[in-house]
């Protein structure tokens, strides 16, 4: 249930047991009881005629509006209806957010605001998860997995007559813990070359670690060969990488052998040459729109010329 038509009332001035001897040294009926009695009748017949009432309230929503590698971003709506003819105050929110029983974060926000007469108002609670922090604390989660929360908010509204009430409220969902895709330059094949300007075209493989698809929107990469920098472009390009799947891209780029060095050289003559590529995707994901970074440093590749046998080609 993600709403409460049952809050829980402190009544001010509760009722106790101290006076109980007083009660029965008056006898029979107990006089201060029935003063008690008389004075709480009053009170409903006030409520009832001023039209006072319990405030309800409900989780109409949770969304995500960012969510990085790093931690995600979320705001809880909660709309309250006050059916009173006066405002009354939001004394203050807990909420706490948990998985599977594991505390995730928590907070109190006090003075949170004040729900018009005979009116509602959604009130946003803004949350902040620190992926490095749930990762540290629980070892069992693990990057690129899908975890269950459950939201729990209290509600504590301050009613004239009726007093404080507390208003429970739960919602579930679910969140990623988001890992980096793994990159690597299968190739770089060679169209043309002169000392001017050589064209040639990177075979890039894209590795989805997560447990949800990633629909890729762009790339932006560069791309070094030794200490020099041979290619580097953002590049707008439709792609579904499933989960725990890959996608190869095919990327064009040229460049001038002569103003490079060593490095790009050796890999002219066919000599292994080493390469580190940095960069990031934007992609789609059923949580929303994430921007990831792609990065390889110390790997190596293989060079061909357009006239080698490609029979090992994927698509």
């Amino acid at each position: 249930m993600s709403s409460s038509e049952n809050p829980t009332v402190t009544e001010r001035g509760s009722r106790d047991d101290k006076h109980e001897d007083g009660d029965k040294k008056e006898g029979g009926g107990g006089f201060i009881e029935k003063v008690k009695d008389f004075i709480h009748d009053i009170g409903e017949k006030i409520e009832e005629a001023v039209g006072f009432g319990k405030p309800t309230a409900d989780v109409s929503g949770i969304h995500i509006p960012h969510i990085s590698l790093h931690r995600a971003d979320l705001v809880v709506d909660v709309l309250i209806k006050n059916p009173n003819p006066v405002p009354i105050p939001l004394v203050d929110i807990d909420y706490l957010i948990d998985s599977d029983g594991r505390k995730l974060v928590s907070g109190l926000i006090p003075d949170a605001g004040t729900i018009h007469a005979h009116g509602e108002e959604t009130v946003k609670i803004p949350v902040s998860l620190v992926f490095d922090d749930i990762k540290s604390t629980y070892k069992d989660i693990q990057p690129g997995s899908i975890i269950p929360y459950l939201v729990r908010v209290v509600l504590l509204v301050d009613v004239p007559i009726i007093g404080r009430v507390k208003i429970p409220l739960e919602k579930s969902g679910e969140i990623p813990v988001p890992y980096k895709p793994d990159v690597d330059v299968e190739k770089i094949k060679f169209h043309h070359f002169s000392f001017e300007e050589t064209t040639a075209t990177l075979h890039i493989k894209l590795e989805n670690k997560n447990d949800f698809d990633l629909g890729l929107n762009m790339l932006e990469y560069e791309m070094w060969l030794g200490d020099d920098s041979i290619a580097s472009a953002e590049l707008t390009q439709s792609a579904k990488i499933e989960k725990q799947g890959f996608t190869r891209m095919q990327i064009p780029f040229s460049f001038r052998p002569k103003d490079f060095g060593s490095a790009v050289w050796d890999m002219i003559r066919g000599r292994g040459t080493g390469y580190t590529i940095k960069g990031k995707i934007d992609v789609d994901t059923p949580f929303g729109n994430m921007k990831l970074p792609i990065s390889k440093e110390g790997g190596t590749t293989r060079i061909k010329k357009d006239d080698d046998d490609d029979d090992d080609d994927d698509n």
